[in-house]
């Protein structure tokens, strides 16, 4: 599994509610995305800095969504470009389902 951060400094903060907000318009996109298992929207304490964690079921399916599109909506929505940086993840501890996930 890969699991990815994407953040991006945002041209003037925003509150949580803000967020929310925004993330909300944008969570049904990542509805039934080819192997993404899990999002989370991220915000900074202070407002600056927002993006997501995604957990990925391969470095492929991670890649296909990460495209010039993708990017171009990021700048539209948040007025920055993304950063994106891939981690592997052998083993994911999943408290709700009470399960532990490895990629073996």
């Amino acid at each position: 599994m890969i699991t990815t951060i994407t953040a991006f400094r945002l041209p003037k903060p925003i509150t949580r509610d803000e967020a929310r907000r925004i993330f909300l318009s944008t969570a049904p996109t990542y509805q039934g995305v080819p192997g993404l298992v899990r999002k989370c929207y991220i915000l900074s304490e202070d407002g600056s800095t927002a993006g997501g964690v995604y957990l990925w079921k391969s470095r492929a399916e991670a890649d296909a969504m990460y495209t010039e599109s993708w990017k171009a909506f990021v700048r539209q929505k948040y007025g920055t470009d993304p950063s994106i940086t891939y981690f592997e993840s052998p083993v994911v501890i999943d408290n709700i389902a009470h399960e532990i996930l490895s990629d073996e």
